[in-house]
This record gives C-alpha cells, structure tokens and sequence, in this order.
C-alpha cells in the first residue's frame, strides 16, 4: 500500500471489537423472544415490524435481527457457506453460570461445552440454526502456551457442574441438567426450530 511503511505491519487498531452481528431470521416476535428472554439481552429498538435491536449494559445494539429477505425461511442446508457461530464474551465465570442457568431455565438445549484452554465456552443454536457461542476467558496469564510462548488453545471437556457451582445472584433451589430440554420434561422447548445436531465444540 502507497505511503506505508515497509517497517510497520499493517494491521487493524488494537483497540478494534466486533461491535454487533445482524441475523436474518424467519420469525421476528420468535427470536425477539429467544434473545431476550433466554439469552437476557435487552431490546434498544424496534424497527417497524421486520427489524429489531438488542444490546446488553445499555450499548445501542449488539444484535441486530430483520425479516426483510428472511420472512418464513429456512436455515442454509448443510455443505453451504456462512456463519458458523457468533460468540458472546461475558465479563467473568460467574456471569457465564448465570447464562448457562437461564438457558435451563427457558429449556434450552446445548450442543456442545468446551474448556479451550484460554476459554470455556458453551454452545447451542438459535431457533434459525444460528451457531451461538457464549465464553468467558481465563486470565491472559493461565493461557496454555508452548516453549516459545506461541498460544496452544485446546478442546476438552468442560466441567458443567464445577460451573453450575459458581456463586450468582439467582436463586436456585433445584438442581438443573442444562443439556435437557427443559426441568419439566414433558414440556416442550419454546424455542422448537431447526436445531442442527453437528459437533459445535470448537471455538
């Protein structure tokens, strides 16, 4: 590129996030409901009746959901490009066991939990079959590295209950197995759509 120099990488500002995923989706009061209630974002705004906006801490939007190409559509088939997940980083361990509490809580079901090392992460779907992913990363200084310090994340089997265990500020007086469809089994997941059964523990 002309004017840069040679010395300098070109890379992206440090301080650059990803700031927000728009889904196209079948259903818009369906996943209004979905993020909202089992995943706890609050919606900022609706846009007329195909479009909607959700955040959490009061940002503009960190979810953005529309029907304009989507409406009464079906996920993509398996064997086509797009979006594998979108994963959501909450601040710490105990806002993740809160997560993982109110997707029991709302009958979702996960498709996968991974401790990656660097991370621990659950995975599941959105009603359309979106990947979603939501981790929590361990402190830079316990990331798994080889002798020359390169990062070796890795993908075990997460400790569901040791996370279950962590303190939180809801009550609880039963105990949940968040990989059933809900803690009445003969009621069945609110959010019934395509739920892909892929192998999603990867990061």
């Amino acid at each position: 590129m002309a004017g840069t120099d040679a010395r300098t990488p070109d890379v992206v500002h440090p301080e650059t996030v990803v700031g927000h995923v728009h889904l196209k989706v079948s259903d818009l009061d369906r996943s209004i409901r979905f993020y909202s209630e089992a995943l706890g974002f609050q919606v900022t705004q609706l846009y007329g009746n195909q479009a909607a906006f959700l955040s959490a801490g009061g940002y503009h939007h960190h979810i953005g959901l529309n029907t304009w190409e989507s409406l009464g559509g079906g996920a993509p088939p398996p064997g086509t490009t797009g979006l594998y997940h979108v994963a959501f980083l909450y601040p710490h361990r105990s806002a993740l066991a809160d997560a993982l509490r109110r997707l029991a809580r709302h009958g979702v079901r996960l498709d996968g939990a991974a401790d990656h090392g660097v991370s621990e992460a659950l995975y599941l779907h959105d009603p359309d079959g979106n990947g979603i992913e939501l981790y929590c990363d361990r402190p830079e200084s316990q990331w798994p590295r080889d002798a020359a310090g390169n990062l070796q994340m890795v993908t075990r089997q997460l400790d569901l209950e040791g996370l279950l265990a962590e303190p939180d500020g809801t009550p609880s007086q039963e105990s949940i197995d968040p990989c059933e469809d809900g803690n009445d089994p003969e009621r069945p997941s609110p959010w019934s759509g395509p739920m892909p059964t892929d192998d999603s523990g990867s990061g």
